[in-house]
Order: structure tokens, then sequence, then C-alpha cells
């Protein structure tokens, strides 16, 4: 399935979303898959980008667990047009450190696209960005303790973070629902998939969760916050 926000006279970007779950059905009968969900922020991103962008998304469900009525299919590689320059990776109620069969080979084929795809950009909300750093080496698990973040969250922000969001504040708030995190930062000694002089930067801490999203330039952007999420789809999902 994909979406086009392509007005004629704009240069085009065409994003690729791996659906890794599904919103509550009040919030899918309200505004459609979490893929439509993010094509409807990037929509906006690239009417208020200088000079405005098109937009493209397509959209791919990928969880397969036939037990619990998914029937996903994680695309390989070559299934991707060539065309696609940006995947993104929704949230989940799975857990990015889990070993279900479909995150695995998830994974795989992500490792697989960041080696051939140099010019490929990576994006992940929530179990995307945990996905994203699991497979850069980072140890991602549950919180110590347990404990949930679970609010609408002020989170600090680096000079990465303001640079990122071109703002002098000093923190900014998203919506958060999670348990596990990442809790380490992944370098050249943590992957043979990045470079020495890729480093990944954190652009914004809380309380809770230390790495709240990392930035690597050209090629990694990841959230743990949910970008895109309101109140109401907070509660529907909890």
């Amino acid at each position: 399935m994909s979406t086009s926000n392509k007005p004629r006279d704009r240069d085009t970007v065409r994003i690729l979303v791996l659906e890794t779950d599904e919103p509550h059905p009040e919030t899918q009968d309200r505004k459609g898959s979490f893929g439509q969900i993010f094509s409807e922020v990037f929509s906006k991103a690239g009417d208020n980008h200088d000079p405005p962008l098109g937009v493209e998304t397509e959209m791919h469900y990928v969880v397969n667990d036939p037990d619990n009525g998914h029937y996903g299919h994680v695309p390989s590689a070559a299934e991707i047009d060539p065309s696609i320059t940006a995947i993104l990776i929704t949230g989940s109620m799975y857990d990015a450190h889990g070993s279900d069969p479909w995150i695995l080979k998830l994974l795989d084929q992500l490792e697989s696209l960041w080696k051939e795809r140099p010019d490929m950009r990576f994006s992940g909300v929530c179990f995307g960005h945990q996905i994203l750093c699991r497979m850069l080496g980072s140890k991602v698990e549950a919180t110590p303790g347990g404990d949930w973040e679970l609010a609408h969250t002020e989170m600090a922000l680096t000079p990465t973070g303001q640079a990122l969001f071109r703002t002098s504040d000093k923190t900014l708030s998203l919506h958060q629902m999670h348990q596990d995190q990442v809790m380490t930062v992944p370098n050249a000694s943590t992957s043979t998939l990045l470079e020495k002089d890729q480093k990944a930067v954190i652009w914004a801490t809380s309380e809770h969760t230390k790495i709240q999203g990392l930035y690597i330039r050209e090629r990694l952007f990841t959230s743990q916050g949910h970008l895109g999420f309101d109140e109401s789809m907070v509660r529907k999902q909890m």
C-alpha cells in the first residue's frame, strides 16, 4: 500500500514505513494504520520544509505471528524499490530484544539494507528505535525494576537535539509508552556496520531513559518517544 503527497512542482522523497503493530480499532477508524498516521506527519513536514517537499509513503505490515492472528511479511532488500531512500520502523507491543522469528528476520533484512544501500536513511520509533539500535550492537532490555515510562514526558535536549529540532529550548515533551529501552550507545566496536567516523549521538534524555534517541548524520534518526501520537491514541493503546 502506498500514499502519494506529491505536488507536481516539488522535489519528492519516498519513504517505506514498516508497520510492526496495529493501532487500537478506534484509533484505526479515526486516523488509519500506523503507516497512515506517519504518512500524515510526513505530509505536514514536507509542506513546512524550505523548500517544500513532496512525500510518497509506502507501507508494509511485517508481523508474522499466525498464532496471534498476524500474517505479515518482512520484505527482502530486493523487494524494496530502489527509489525508496528512507525506512521508518513503527512502535510495537512486541519486545525488540525478543527472539520471535519475524523479529530475527527483520534484523537480518535491516542489516542487509544497511550494507547494500549506503544511500538509505533509517528511522525508528519506540520498538523501531530499539530494533535499529540492537542491529547496531546496542544492549536492549527491560528497564531495571520493571518500571514503565508512561506519560507525556519532558526530556532534556542535548546540543544535537536542539540543532535537529532547530530550537534554543532545553526541553522537549513526547508521549512515552514503554518498559524496554536502549541501554548502550552503539559504535564501531559493537558492530561492523559502523565505521569509526560514524558516531551515534544521543539527542535527548529523561530520568527514566537516558537514551531517548540517537542520531548518525545522513544515516540514522531514532526516537523512544512516540512522534505522531496524541493523548487519545496513547490511552486507547494502553
